[in-house]
């Protein structure tokens, strides 16, 4: 417990705001490494895919949250807005991918898409879910909500990490092992949840 509490210690120290400037250079190496040839033979497609897997991935750590808080006792609440708005930029980034890189803006081909094709159209769901929750993370909008029908909106945020992690495991074409372990860590950390959430009702 005594490391626990100097890893907390450690990070008091460190400013949310760090965050917003470390967070996007991921992207930008992506980017990099797309037009000077890093990423192989199908860039764009490439580019897409691992932008949208470090959307899933925080949006997973944004789960995380409050179980390492209540079980580990790790306090990284300070970091949750951030880490939420980051996760929300690189779901943006990686419709952008598809829609610009990809469907080179033919909307009507795109929309048509998002209708016939079930892992995009459940990938579009959880984007759409994510703007309510991204352009109500700041403390105007959480006072003029109040704070229960704030924590009340915010709860898209689990159906939203669940359609992006069934889009994943959609989208591919052969079954590796990787889109199945985030799936599964998303239906876990949902799982234990609901769990902790039926025990204080029943408390």
């Amino acid at each position: 417990m005594a490391t626990v509490d100097r890893v907390n210690a450690g990070l008091r120290k460190v400013p949310a705001w760090v965050l917003y400037l470390v967070g996007p250079l991921p992207a930008l190496w992506l980017f990099w490494l797309a037009t000077t040839g890093g990423l192989g033979a199908d860039p764009v497609k490439a580019l897409e895919h691992e932008i949208g897997k470090i959307g899933l991935q925080l949006l997973v750590a944004v789960l995380c949250v409050t179980p390492l808080r209540r079980h580990a006792g790790l306090n990284l609440m300070k970091f949750r807005r951030a880490i939420g708005l980051l996760a929300f930029f690189y779901v943006v980034l990686h419709f952008l991918a598809w829609l610009v890189l990809d469907m080179g803006l033919l909307w009507a081909q795109a929309a048509g898409d998002i209708v016939k094709r079930p892992y995009i159209t459940i990938g579009m769901a959880g984007l759409v879910m994510l703007i309510p929750l991204a352009a109500t993370s700041n403390d105007w909008a959480m006072r003029e909500l109040g704070g229960a029908r704030w924590r009340k909106l915010h709860r898209l945020t689990y159906l939203a990490v669940l359609a992006g992690a069934i889009h994943y495991v959609w989208l591919v074409k052969a079954w590796p092992v990787e889109p199945f372990l985030y799936l599964a860590a998303v239906v876990a950390l949902l799982a234990l949840r609901t769990i902790q959430r039926g025990r204080r009702v029943a408390a």
